[in-house]
């Protein structure tokens, strides 16, 4: 398996490429960082994202994310969990609004006061 990717882990945007080995190890080329080799191992094995989104506030929409970042596979079904939010209070900046939100520790907060 080969697999190109662009880094995002600094502005350079190095264009790297991961090839599985056949030991079950990956071999990264086109880093010139450490960082971009990091990314791109995380990127095939195990993908994640900020999960943004809105919910239904006392006065409107609220704005509202991840504390960090979730395995992407993940991002439907919690999509999902966040259409069915309803807050019965305002709400500050960083509340958590779901606490464990995908089963390993990770929280949904208010991006801004609603």
């Amino acid at each position: 398996m080969k697999k190109e990717l662009i880094c995002i882990e600094c502005p350079r945007g190095c264009v790297l490429t991961a090839t599985d080995t056949g030991n079950g190890d990956l071999c990264i080329s086109g880093n010139h960082c450490p960082r971009g080799a990091d990314y791109a191992r995380a990127e095939v094995t195990c993908p994640r994202r900020i999960l943004t989104g809105t919910v239904r506030g006392v006065h409107g929409r609220v704005p509202v994310r991840t504390d960090s970042a979730v395995r992407k596979e993940l991002m439907l079904p919690l999509m999902k969990v966040i259409h069915a939010v309803q807050l019965t209070d305002a709400v500050r900046a960083g509340d958590i609004i779901v606490e464990n939100i995908d089963g390993e520790g990770h929280h949904l907060i208010a991006s801004s006061d609603g």
